[in-house]
Formats: structure tokens, sequence, C-alpha cells
């Protein structure tokens, strides 16, 4: 439950004669009882009155209403799926409420799911409205709640039909591909199913507020697809073909919200970082650079994502951290040096030792922005509501469940409200902070 901010007037009681005292008292009275009965909804009249702002891009900063913006958000892939039925549609409320609590400002999940079981895309150009209504209603639930949406727009891995589900549509419809799945990249048909699909998500009309995705600013952006990766192309060619013409082909449409690529954020065979940065050797031979990628004119910001103990074998955590540290200023430095735009840590995640993971992010990202660098925010991966252990990985947490991980998630809430000041989207950001947690 949100914790709305209220006005207090006090008024200074000024001694009354002549026997005024008693009527001013009573007059005072009713206007108070009016306030009390009416305050609360003028305060929601004016919440929607106030045209929502699109957060845009400054140099290597995320703007709003023209002051910076940082990022403290988290990952609910599932908002869409859960959305779709009755009986789990009230998850969708309850995570956003819980980030809107912590003064969470955004949230990333999928915009996708294709030809798997309540599939938005049930196949190429076909789509479930059932589906579709509950994307329509995660975005109005996301706007009511204070909370921005980063979606995605399609996986890489199969998880919810991803790039595989794309090729074998293709196969089915009789055209001649190679055996891999990176066929998802470089085959005209393949592609063209997937403009249609960006297409028909930008061009929606939601059926809930009538507004069209590409006009809602409760969207923060659009991701193009979850950690690409093309090995049969190490040379990153093929990848970065792809990129070009999906990310010019989004701003054709829409000009309005920013775009990213969905990057984990390996350096290219042919960047000197790849042997000095990257986790092993096996990361700059998937295809995707993150430096060549992300300097694309069309993608306003770069994606990185953190996970040292499936990246490395055998590491300790101590050795896990200071690949965290190191892997996290690198990319910061090339938002500053190389690309100028900011850099997002669109997922992190570790299985143990939470909270000391959670603080190293946090305090990075914390001093890049006490210097207006370009480390930009971080989305931790991935928060559940109880009763969705089906749903959970390694890496799921129920954050009020843990009493010191929430402590370290609000406490980064505050450290970057003190630095950009209040968004008027979170409305109970000053008691939080003034709270002892």
């Amino acid at each position: 439950m949100i914790l709305r901010s209220s006005r207090l007037y006090k008024k200074k009681m000024v001694a009354a004669g002549n026997g005024l005292f008693y009527p001013i008292v009573g007059f005072a009275s009713c206007l108070a009882l009016i306030y009390l009965s009416f305050g609360d909804l003028r305060s929601n009249f004016r919440e929607e009155e106030h045209q929502l702002a699109f957060v845009k891009r400054n140099g290597t900063q995320f703007t709003l209403d023209g002051k910076p913006f940082y990022i403290n958000g988290w990952n609910s892939y599932w908002l869409m799926y859960h959305g779709v039925d009755e009986y789990t549609r009230p998850r969708v409320r309850e995570i956003l409420q819980a980030g809107a609590k912590m003064g969470l400002s955004l949230c990333r999940t999928w915009a996708f799911n294709d030809g798997d079981y309540n599939a938005l895309q049930v196949s190429p150009g076909q789509f479930d409205e059932r589906v579709f209504k509950a994307l329509d209603h995660v975005i109005v639930e996301a706007r009511q709640q204070g909370i921005r949406l980063l979606l995605c727009l399609v996986n890489n891995l199969e998880n919810y039909g991803g790039k595989s589900q794309y090729v074998r549509w293709a196969w089915q419809e009789g055209v001649r591909l190679s055996a891999s799945n990176d066929s998802f990249f470089f085959d005209p048909s393949i592609r063209n199913y997937f403009k249609s699909y960006i297409k028909t998500i930008l061009t929606r009309k939601n059926t809930l507020n009538g507004i069209e995705y590409r006009d809602d600013p409760t969207i923060f952006g659009w991701e193009l697809i979850n950690e690409p990766r093309c090995s049969t192309d190490a040379s990153g060619d093929t990848l970065q073909d792809w990129i070009e013409e999906m990310s010019a082909f989004v701003k054709l449409i829409d000009k309005k919200h920013l775009l990213t690529v969905g990057l984990e954020g390996f350096y290219g065979p042919k960047d000197p970082k790849a042997l000095t940065v990257n986790p092993e050797r096996w990361a700059s031979r998937l295809g995707s650079d993150f430096i060549r990628n992300s300097k694309i004119p069309s993608i306003d910001f770069a994606s990185v994502h953190i996970y040292p103990d499936h990246w490395f074998h055998d590491l300790k955590v101590e050795d896990h951290l200071k690949f965290v540290t190191k892997w996290m200023l690198s990319h910061i430095e090339d938002g500053e040096k190389e690309l100028h735009k900011p850099v997002m840590f669109t997922e992190f995640g570790l299985a143990d030792q939470l909270d000391r993971f959670y603080k190293t992010i946090y305090d990075i990202i914390y001093k890049s922005a006490k210097k207006h660098q370009a480390g930009a925010g971080a989305l931790a991966w991935q928060f559940i509501v109880g009763g969705m252990e089906k749903f959970n990985d390694e890496f799921g947490i129920i954050p009020w469940e843990r009493p010191a991980t929430y402590k370290l998630i609000i406490e980064h809430t505050c450290r970057l409200a003190r630095i950009q000041g209040p968004v008027l989207e979170q409305r109970n950001l000053k008691e939080l902070c003034l709270q002892k947690h």
C-alpha cells in the first residue's frame, strides 16, 4: 500500500475579541471537516491532472522534467503472464505496490510470449487479445503505482518462445533456413516477422486508457532483445546489422521513448578489454560487442548484466565481488569516454552473499551519480511475491522477507533521491526516507 504525502496546514490561532472566538472556531471546524472529506479526492484529481513526463537522455544522463534521473529498480519478467488469469492477476498489483513502497522507479518486464502457453503472439502477426489486455492492465497498474516500465520485445533464450520460436514458425511456413536458431538474425522472412511484431506492440491502443503504447510515458523505454548472442558469427557483423536495422525501425515508429539493445555487456574480439575485463575467453566469441553494438546512433543507452557465479567456475565470493567492481567501473568508463551515453545495469544476480553483492553494486551506482557520471542505475533480478516458487530461479527474492536486503534497497533509493531531488511519481519518498529501517 502506497503511503501518500499529507499536507499539514498550520494556522496561527489569534485571540479574537467581541465574542467572535467560538464562531471562528466553529467555522474552522467546518472547513477542517470539508477538507478531511474531500482532501484525498482533491489529491487524486491533482495526480490525474499531472501530465506524466517522458524520461529523456542528455548526454550520459537520464533526465526527467529537465533534471537528472537515476534508477533504482528491479526485474519481474512475469507481469503480463500473471495478468492474464483472474486468480494470478493480483500479483501484478502486489509487486508494483511493493516496488513503490521501496521507492523504486522502474520495473523491467517481458512484452512478449511467443507461441507458448498464454502466448501473446500465437503465430506470426496473430495475437491473443486476452493476453494483450493483460499487458494493457500491467501498464495502467504501473502508472497508478508511480512505476515506469522497461519493456523487452523478444528473448534470445527459448523461455517464452524467443528467437527459436520465430525460426520454427519460418520452418512451418516452408522457409529454407540453416539449422541454427541464429537464422533469427539474418533471414529476411524472420526479420519481417519481428518488424511486424514491433509495429503491433508500439502502435497498440491500450483498451483501459485509450493511449497508444508509443505515446505512453509510463513506458520508460524499449529493449530489443534479452541477452542477444549470435555465436555462428563471432565477428559480430550479423548481430550488428540486425541491431542497426531493428533500432532504426523502432525509431521510425516511436521517437518518444528510449531504446536499448539488451546486451550482457561482453566485449567483442577486437576490443582490448576482451582480454582484461571479460569474465573468460568464451565471452568474446558470442557475436555480441558491447562498444560496437551500443554506439549505434538509434540506441539511447547501454545495457549490461552481472552474473559472476554463472560466468566463472570455482571463484570465491571475494573474487566475485572484485570482478563486479571491475566490470561495472569499466562499463561506466565506456559510457563516459566511448559511448557518451548512460549505462544501466539491467540485470544483476548472485546466489550467495546477496547483501554484500547488492551493496557493492549500489555503492558504485551512488558514487557515479554523485559525480554525474554515466552509471545511470541498476535493476535487481528478480523480485517475486508469495506463492510463486514455480517462477523463481536461484536469484529470485521476496524483498520484504529479507529485512537486511530490504533495508539496503530503501537506503539506496534515498541516497539517489538526495542527489536528484523529488520525483512527483514517488509519492511516499519523503516519509520513506525519514523512517528508520
